[in-house]
């Protein structure tokens, strides 16, 4: 089981590296670590055992955030018409988006962050993400508002970068006139 000693924090050099590809059909280890990760975020979202075991309640986790250099992202969250969006992917991808931007209006947050950073992260209002499944399956979902946003956040840990360094250094609540805000 995943508990908060086991994610690394900023800082870590792991967070800042380019992941591996996983190779494919994926080996029995890769399939038992996707497992733990989505096991987390579940166990982290059901209020009692976040309290017996003090987990930071999240909706995504990528490899690399558990010490892991490989392109694997598990991601759990409902939108707010109810859709359940419960994945753990190898090699995701975005093969295609949309010019429009959005962004949430109380910011990001991260696992691996232990403090508050103010601002707003300009991301994708929808996504085109290929994946595969633990099985070796090819995945494709199309995702706008918050879980375009998430699979994003996750995808970012695969390539080294973290949500803050979407954030505008000058002007961090900047957000474009088109920009979709998105509450939660």
């Amino acid at each position: 089981m995943i508990l908060m000693k086991d994610i690394v924090r900023e800082g870590h050099e792991v967070l800042r590296e380019v992941a591996q590809e996983v190779q494919l059909p994926p080996s029995q280890e890769d399939i038992e670590i996707l497992n733990r990760m989505e096991e987390y975020l579940k166990n982290s979202q059901d209020d009692d055992l976040s309290e017996k075991y003090n987990l930071r309640p999240g909706v995504g986790l990528a490899a690399p955030q558990i010490n892991i250099s490989k392109r694997m992202i598990a991601v759990r969250l409902e939108d707010d018409n109810g859709k359940e969006y419960h994945y753990g992917l190898i090699n995701p991808k975005i093969i295609s988006h949309s010019v429009e931007k959005s962004y949430l209006t109380a910011g990001e947050g991260c696992l691996s962050v232990d403090r508050n950073v103010p601002g707003y992260v300009l991301r994708y209002s929808r996504v085109t993400i290929k994946a595969f499944d633990k099985h070796g399956s090819e995945i494709k979902l199309r995702l706008r508002g918050l879980p375009a946003i998430v699979f994003q956040h996750e995808l970012d840990h695969l390539n080294g970068i973290m949500f803050y360094d979407h954030i505008n250094k000058q002007d961090p609540f900047y957000a474009p006139e088109d920009a979709m805000p998105i509450d939660r």
